[in-house]
C-alpha cells in the first residue's frame, strides 16, 4: 500500500490552515513530517485520512483519490480536539471505546483483559498515564480494526516524552507491514536525527525510512 499526497492545501473560513504539501509513505515506512504550531498538523492528518477535503491539491491510496477507501485504511492517533480521549475518563472506558469503533467486543472482561495483557491500568483518569502509555494505548486500539493499514500520530511529542519512546512505537507498527506517518516538531526531528518532510515544503520528492 502506497499514500500519495501532492501539493495538498486546506484553506479554511478565515485563512490558510495548510500550505502546500507534499509526501509519500508505504507499506513498512515511518515517515516523519514537521512543522511548528499552527502550521496545519492536524488538518494535514485529517485530510491525509479522507476526513478532510483538501482546497487544492490530491491524496491517493495506491492511485484511487477514494476518500471513503482513505476513511477505512487510515487511523488518526490522538489528533488534538479530534481524537484525542477526554482527560477526565477512565482508563478501561477509553478503551472500552475504541474496541466498540474497531467492533472487538468491548465487555468489561474483554476491556480488563486487553489492558492487563499491556500491563496498563484500567482504574485510573485517562490523563494520569505517562505520555508513554498514552500513546501505546491509542496506537493500540486504532490497531485492532481490521481495515487500519496506516496510522497517522498527531503530534505526540506535545506531551513531553522522549521523542525515541514513541518513534519506537511508530517504528514497530511499521516493521509490522503498516505505513506510518508521525506529526511532530522540528526540534523532535533533529533530536531523533532522522529525516522528515516539511510542511508546506511541497517537497514532491520525498523518502521514509
Amino acid at each position: 500500500m502506497e499514500i500519495v499526497a501532492t501539493g495538498v492545501e486546506v484553506i479554511g473560513a478565515h485563512g490558510p490552515l495548510l500550505a502546500p504539501t507534499s509526501l509519500r509513505v508505504a507499506d513498512r515506512q515511518t515517515l516523519l513530517v514537521t512543522g511548528e504550531a499552527g502550521t496545519g498538523k492536524t488538518a494535514l492528518a485529517l485530510a491525509l485520512s479522507g476526513r478532510l477535503k483538501p482546497s487544492s491539491g490530491s491524496i491517493r491510496l495506491d492511485g484511487s483519490a477514494d476518500a471513503d477507501r482513505l476513511r477505512r485504511a487510515v487511523a488518526v492517533v490522538d489528533a488534538p480536539q479530534i481524537t484525542e480521549p477526554d482527560d477526565s475518563l477512565q482508563v478501561r472506558d477509553v478503551t472500552a471505546e475504541g474496541l466498540a469503533l474497531a467492533r472487538r467486543g468491548s465487555t468489561r472482561r474483554k476491556v480488563r483483559d486487553w489492558l492487563a495483557e499491556r500491563e496498563l491500568p484500567g482504574d485510573v483518569r485517562f490523563e494520569n498515564l505517562t505520555a508513554h502509555q498514552r500513546t501505546r494505548l491509542l496506537v493500540d486500539l486504532a490497531c485492532e480494526s481490521r481495515t487500519t493499514r496506516a496510522l497517522v500520530l498527531d503530534c505526540p511529542d506535545r506531551h513531553g516524552d522522549d521523542p525515541q519512546l514513541w518513534h519506537s512505537l511508530a517504528t514497530a507498527r511499521a516493521e509490522g507491514g503498516m505505513a506510518v506517518v508521525v506529526l511532530c516538531s522540528t526540534h523532535s526531528a533533529d533530536k531523533l536525527g532522522a529525516p522528515a518532510v516539511r510542511i508546506g515544503a511541497d517537497d514532491k520528492s520525498t523518502s521514509a525510512g
